[in-house]
C-alpha cells in the first residue's frame, strides 16, 4: 500500500544548490561537503552547521539504505534554498517510499533525530511521486538569542 502524501507546500524557487547523484554511500559525503560550502558564503554558527550536516547525513543515508531494493540503482537528489534567513533542504529519491521495514539495518532513529535538529520536517512526495524529506533550519537564530 502506498502511503505517500503530497507535501503541504511546494517550493517554486530556483535552488541555490542542486545535486543529483547515484544513491551510493560515498555520495553522502559529497552532499555533506557541498552543503558545508554554504557556510563559506553565508555566516552559519558552527554548532548549527554541525546539526545541519548531521540531519542531511541521516536523510541521505536513509535514501542509500532504504529507498531502493537490493541491486536496484537509483538517484539521490538534493535541493537547498536560502531565503529570509531560512535554509530549506529537500532530499528526494524515486524509490519505494517511506514505510517501516522489518529487515531494516538501522535502529529507526534517523527521522526522529532529524526532527530534533531541524526547525521543521515534512515527509511526503512531489508531483511525480518522488519521496521527499524536506527540512528547514533557521540561520538567524543566533542573532535572535538574548
Amino acid at each position: 500500500m502506498d502511503r505517500r502524501v503530497p507535501l503541504l507546500e511546494e517550493v517554486n524557487v530556483t535552488p541555490d544548490l542542486k545535486l543529483k547523484l547515484p544513491a551510493f554511500a560515498e555520495n553522502v559525503a559529497v552532499v555533506r561537503y557541498a552543503l558545508g560550502g554554504i557556510a563559506d558564503v553565508v555566516s552559519i554558527e558552527e554548532q548549527l552547521l554541525a546539526d545541519i550536516k548531521l540531519a542531511i547525513t541521516e536523510a541521505c543515508t536513509n535514501v542509500v539504505l532504504h529507498a531502493y531494493e537490493d541491486g536496484e540503482e537509483g538517484m539521490l537528489e538534493v535541493d537547498a534554498v536560502i531565503e529570509d534567513g531560512v535554509l530549506t533542504v529537500v532530499i528526494r529519491d524515486t524509490g519505494s517510499g517511506i514505510s517501516p521495514r522489518p529487515d531494516s539495518p538501522g535502529l529507526g532513529l534517523g527521522l526522529p533525530l532529524i526532527a530534533t535538529l531541524a526547525a521543521t520536517l515534512e515527509l511526503g512526495s512531489d508531483d511525480v511521486e518522488h519521496t521527499e524529506v524536506r527540512m528547514t533550519f533557521r540561520l538567524d537564530e543566533a542573532d535572535e538569542a538574548p
